[in-house]
């Protein structure tokens, strides 16, 4: 049976990321508050809302879909770094992060809208900055760019280039684990009409270390109904 896919994102790097599956799919944005609650870890909390973004979309959508549903946040500690409230907020976040490592989680939550069946699953991915200085905090301040993003940067962004290297899943920084996403439309007998594993590495540009081992199964999904 052919599933209708819809993206509960508008984001264009989400967009752009999801294509390369070579799905046809359609996306519909989901308006859910991205307030931490009391006391909420950061793998409970991009869990919950991908669910939310996921349910948020499902009384628009058709009857045989599969909804996916997706937040990422960056994690330094167990504080939790949303999307700067201003640039004074941008400065402080870079300052804070620079030459540390700090993790990026993403929750992906895909949703059956017929049965409600859903599967859950968190990426998390290892981040180390570079030592950049406060002259190019201020240039990247003033692209603009880090206002709508967690942790005040892109890691893709092409002058900035904040991280210093990368081992784990660079796709699920940018906001979308594919090869997650990949094993999770599985379950529901959904295969690409396109290499994707190959298509995210060529676009990035970077080889990828884990790849193999996400499409293996090393993380667990789980179902919930």
């Amino acid at each position: 049976m052919k599933h209708k896919l819809i993206l509960a994102s508008n984001s264009p790097r989400r967009k752009q990321l999801f294509a390369l599956g070579g799905w046809e799919f359609t996306v519909i944005v989901a308006d859910v508050d991205e307030t931490p609650l009391a006391h909420e870890a950061p793998r409970d909390y991009v869990l919950r809302l991908a669910q939310a973004k996921a349910w948020a979309i499902r009384p628009r959508a058709e009857s045989d879909a599969v909804i996916i549903g997706s937040d990422t946040t960056v994690v330094d500690g167990n504080e939790i770094l949303g999307k700067p409230v201003d640039t004074a907020d941008a400065e402080r976040m870079l300052k804070q992060l620079r030459g540390r490592t700090h993790q990026v989680l993403t929750g992906v939550a895909l949703l059956h809208t017929g049965d409600g069946s859903l599967l859950t699953e968190c990426s998390s991915t290892d981040v180390p900055m570079r030592n950049y200085s406060d002259d190019e905090i201020r240039a990247y301040i003033a692209t603009g760019d880090p206002m709508d993003k967690a942790g005040a940067y892109a890691i893709q962004h092409p002058e900035f280039q904040p991280v210093a290297s990368m081992s784990g899943c660079f796709a699920s920084v940018m906001g979308l684990p594919l090869c997650h996403i990949l094993r999770m439309l599985d379950a529901f007998e959904i295969t690409p009409a396109a290499d994707l594993p190959a298509a995210c590495q060529s676009l990035l540009k970077y080889q990828c270390p884990v790849s193999d081992l996400i499409l293996r199964g090393e993380i667990a999904v789980r179902k919930e109904s």
